[in-house]
């Protein structure tokens, strides 16, 4: 029974590696972001800490913080923020095309629609 209470031990660190770096990319979702330093964050290899990433969330860091930022300006237009642009770069996009192309295809709606809701 040793190695698998090891084992189980060992899945419930990883998975609290993760979700402290998981947490860092909350708060911190709009600084770019090197998967090597989130890696050195969990302790891991960047290759181990993409895996277990992705078996813990569901999405590969970069997805996880699109994701992230996604949501974070879709609060920022349903609370009424002057401008579409100005909510994309403040999410941490560097470009309000590819903000509104990746807005749309996870929400259905452009972001110009749902601010004007």
């Amino acid at each position: 029974m040793g190695d698998t209470l090891r084992q189980i031990g060992q899945r419930n660190d990883r998975v609290q590696q993760i979700k402290a770096a998981a947490d860092w990319l909350g708060a911190n979702n709009n600084k770019p972001v090197a998967i090597s330093e989130l890696a050195a964050l969990a302790g891991m290899s960047a290759t181990s800490f993409y895996r277990h990433f992705k078996a813990v969330t569901g999405y590969s860091p970069l997805a996880f913080q699109r994701h992230m930022r996604l949501l974070g300006a879709r609060k920022l237009l349903a609370a009424g923020s002057a401008n579409v642009s100005g909510v994309a770069y403040e999410v941490g996009y560097q470009s309000a095309s590819q903000f509104s192309r990746e807005y749309k295809s996870m929400f259905g709606s452009s972001p110009v629609a749902d601010l004007q809701r």
